[in-house]
């Protein structure tokens, strides 16, 4: 392998990791307010909103995927879960969705 093509893919790594590294470093003694904390608890839920409800509006084809998607991924979501449990079960619908229907 090229040295070059190493050196690239060397600093690329290093590029990625130090924004990922940095807060858990500078924040790790840091006690956050009790507000604070509840806000970015649901930073992920937010997120996923702002991925799904544009693919809701676009979808080509039958608009119920989408619809039924959404509708499984806001519930469960409410209920509080995990984020990739919230994806994993609008997965899991639209697979039951699309093996019946």
């Amino acid at each position: 392998m090229d040295k070059t093509i190493l050196l690239i893919i060397l600093g690329m790594g290093l590029v990625t990791y130090i924004p990922r590294m940095l807060p858990l470093v500078v924040f790790n003694s840091i006690k956050l307010p009790p507000f604070l904390q509840g806000v970015l608890k649901n930073v992920p839920f937010a997120i996923l909103g702002a991925l799904i409800i544009p693919g809701i509006f676009t979808i080509n084809g039958d608009i119920w995927f989408g619809i039924i998607g959404a509708s499984v991924a806001f519930i469960i979501a409410y209920l509080g879960t995990n984020v990739i449990v919230v994806v994993l079960s609008a997965i899991i619908a639209l697979s039951v969705y699309s093996i019946f229907f």
